[in-house]
């Protein structure tokens, strides 16, 4: 029989993303923020390809960010409201940390299964950040999806790409809760 976890299984039951814009100082600093990038990284991956990297961004890292975003909104023709929205995401925030996306050449393991890797980095952090108390979001947005600002703000190679932002923090409220999936609606058993 297995050995049942039930504080892990009521955490993940339980868990819920904290918006980003109510997350404040302080934030974790690097000896505590190294576990949860340990726990980050402890995903299923196919290959043991490492497939993906983490960028920490401190303050000025993102308020420089926050600066690369109105050039790059003009440029794909985004509202004045999404290049606002998108620089508050970076200007209010105090600490980030962007998972990249960095396949590895294979000819065993699809790059789609590379993709779900970094996607699992993703959450893994997040839940990572949560389970140790922190605020947490998953961000990504507008200006992640950009090939210029990627490599202009975060220096990636042509073959990265932003799996997504995931901000850390101090919770200043609690959300409420939100709908969730109604299990019975879609899930199908198979049994022959």
């Amino acid at each position: 029989m297995p050995t049942p976890n039930p504080a892990a299984l009521d955490f993940l039951l339980s868990r819920r993303s904290r918006p980003a814009k109510t997350l404040g100082l302080p934030v974790p600093e690097s000896d505590a923020l190294r576990p949860l990038l340990a726990a980050a990284t402890r995903v299923p991956d196919h290959g043991k390809l490492e497939p993906w990297r983490l960028i920490v961004l401190e303050r000025a890292a993102l308020v420089r960010l926050a600066g690369l975003v109105a050039e790059a909104g003009a440029r794909l023709g985004k509202s004045p409201e999404d290049i606002a929205k998108a620089e508050t995401q970076f200007a209010d925030a105090h600490l980030a940390v962007a998972v990249i996306e960095s396949p590895k050449p294979s000819g065993k393991i699809p790059a789609i299964e590379q993709t779900y890797s970094a996607a699992c980095v993703c959450l893994s952090l997040l839940n990572a950040a949560l389970a140790a108390g922190w605020g947490a979001n998953w961000l990504s947005g507008w200006p992640s999806h950009d090939r210029g600002f990627a490599q202009t703000a975060l220096g990636l190679a042509e073959h990265e790409r932003i799996a997504g932002f995931l901000h850390i923090g101090t919770e200043g409220a609690a959300p409420p809760e939100r709908p969730r999936p109604d299990i019975d609606t879609i899930t199908t058993w198979v049994s022959e």
